[in-house]
């Protein structure tokens, strides 16, 4: 009985292998599967109906992680974020980890213009590649006024927003204070 099983499937085997023709290639039965399409990038195409090289994001949508600024880039909108922006981090119970990340942060960031004690003597200050960089005692600032100029810039200071994320702003604005504060004794 299974000698007769096994030599049904070794002829149904048998036959549908005689059938193979290896001049012809096998049916493709999704070919985009196997043969991806080539598409330029920013080309036109029928994959819109409006007619548009690239899709936008809908409107009013925020991209996921990034939070709304909204402080405008103007001497008003600095005195505004002087006012009434305040460090989320002041809320959080462990800031020695935060504390850390942003002596890191201005080291790499801040320290080359500002200096590592934020005196204003920092190594391109000293080679007079940008003159006139103030130190953190003579401004009043605040947490919210050294977010804001990372976020936008200020004078000859560029933003660095594209940089640093929205919690290393305020970690840096954190290290900031307290050099400031150690500036001020």
């Amino acid at each position: 009985m299974i000698n007769k099983i096994i030599l049904k499937y070794l002829l149904c085997f048998a036959l549908i292998y005689s059938c193979q023709d290896n001049s012809k290639p096998n049916y493709q039965y999704m070919p985009n599967m196997y043969e991806a399409i080539g598409y330029d990038t920013y080309s036109e195409s029928d994959a819109f109906s409006n007619g548009i090289e690239a899709q936008l994001p809908v409107e009013g949508s925020i991209a996921r992680g990034w939070q709304p600024y909204d402080f405008p880039n103007t001497n008003e909108g600095y005195e505004l974020a002087k006012a009434e922006l305040v460090s989320p981090l002041d809320s959080i119970s462990d800031l020695t980890q935060h504390t850390k990340n942003g002596k890191e942060l201005y080291g790499i960031y801040c320290a080359v213009c500002h200096g590592s004690k934020g005196d204003g003597n920092g190594a391109l200050s000293q080679r007079e590649k940008f003159l006139g960089i103030p130190s953190y005692a003579d401004r009043d600032i605040n947490d919210g006024t050294i977010y804001h100029v990372l976020m936008y810039g200020k004078n000859a200071m560029g933003s660095h927003a594209g940089q640093v994320n929205e919690l290393e702003r305020w970690q840096i604005a954190e290290h900031v204070m307290e050099l400031r504060s150690d500036l001020i004794k």
